[in-house]
């Protein structure tokens, strides 16, 4: 069994943070989501697994290097460009070989992780499973239609009148049929060659495709939105823990849901959980409240934070009012001006949104 993880989008719904950064390099509790994929699949037991890359292919590479110290072996498989999910997969046919392999969308978070569903398809002679959810709006996605044996009959992409509630997660398990399937189709109308068009092919020359219905939650990050959701599920998830090189002082109040990494420092501070706070982090004069992720090098002064996530290296220094259900790029600045005339001085990269 090998893992392959797509991870070649430019993540224009996150833009300005992703101008400067693979999206699924950014942080959920601390962790980037692409890290948090290859955990997943080694702890069900995969430890050869291809990353499918594009343009950030150069700071993926950095890093996450060979993946030893994850206990897995990388390799990286170049996508010249954005041809769809199939396409990914015919390129990717050297590296996986015959062997059966899943694959894995670099930008989603999933309850739970996919042991089971490894467990399903090695016990079966399935030759695809494919992971759904139940979801409100189904019409938003693409959905399955079941047979009464379970198997699934028809993919079919955002249906006005959807024939079930079962949506496509983005994980999917094959054996070596699909590369016959990826190889018939043709692009779709947007010009990419679809995965879903390949289970169907796969579908109606009587290959059996079957479903792992997924009860957990489950987010797809690419959206700000969707990072905050994911932040809050994963901090709801992890185990507290507070570092022997963090510091709290007498006058400050942590509560145990809180988790300080190596160096960081609380002063004269409430932090109420679940929360992370990074390595080295300076958090003084402040509220830090719940399902707040605050990444490594930060500074935060005189400021009262909720739901947000704030990468390395930034300040948040004398804001008057909560900072909340925000996510603050890396080197960032944010800081009130005492200076006269007053008023509100700010500069915001391209695409920015901003609520006062």
């Amino acid at each position: 069994m090998k893992g392959l993880i797509l991870s070649g989008g430019k993540g224009t719904r996150l833009y300005p943070l992703t101008y400067t950064r693979a999206k699924q390099l950014i942080p959920v509790a601390n962790k980037p989501v692409l890290v948090r994929v290859i955990e997943a699949i080694r702890e069900a037991g995969v430890r050869e697994v291809g990353i499918v890359v594009g343009p950030t292919a150069a700071e993926i590479k950095n890093s996450l290097g060979d993946g030893t110290q994850w206990d897995v072996a990388l390799s990286y498989i170049h996508q010249a460009s954005p041809d769809g999910l199939a396409h990914a997969v015919k390129i990717s046919r050297e590296f996986l070989g015959e062997d059966p392999f899943v694959m894995f969308l670099g930008d989603n978070v999933i309850e739970g992780g996919i042991s089971s569903l490894i467990r399903d398809f090695t016990g079966n002679q399935w030759n695809s499973q494919i992971v759904l959810k139940e979801v409100d709006n189904p019409s938003a996605y693409g959905v399955a239609k079941m047979r009464p044996d379970g198997s699934i009959e028809q993919l079919v992409e955002k249906p006005k009148l959807p024939p079930s509630n079962l949506a496509l997660v983005g994980i999917y398990m094959f054996d070596h049929h699909i590369f016959e399937a990826v190889s018939a189709i043709r692009p779709s109308a947007r010009g990419e060659y679809e995965i879903t068009d390949a289970i169907q092919w796969l579908i109606d020359h009587d290959y059996t495709v079957f479903p792992h219905i997924h009860r957990g939650w489950w987010i797809d990050t690419g959206k700000p939105t969707d990072m905050l959701d994911a932040n809050s599920y994963v901090l709801e998830e992890i185990t507290p823990c507070l570092h022997a090189a963090a510091a709290i002082d007498s006058d400050s109040s942590v509560d145990s849901r809180v988790t300080l990494q190596a160096g960081a420092q609380i002063v004269n501070s409430i932090v109420r959980g679940p929360t992370i706070i990074g390595e080295n982090t300076l958090i003084e004069n402040s509220y830090i409240g719940p399902f707040t992720s605050i990444y490594h090098g930060c500074q935060i002064r005189n400021c009262e934070i909720e739901r947000s996530i704030i990468l390395e290296n930034s300040r948040v220094i004398d804001i008057d009012s909560t900072l909340r259900d925000s996510l603050i790029g890396r080197n960032a600045s944010v800081k009130r001006s005492s200076s006269k005339p007053s008023g509100i001085k700010m500069n915001l990269g391209d695409h920015s949104t901003l609520w006062v």
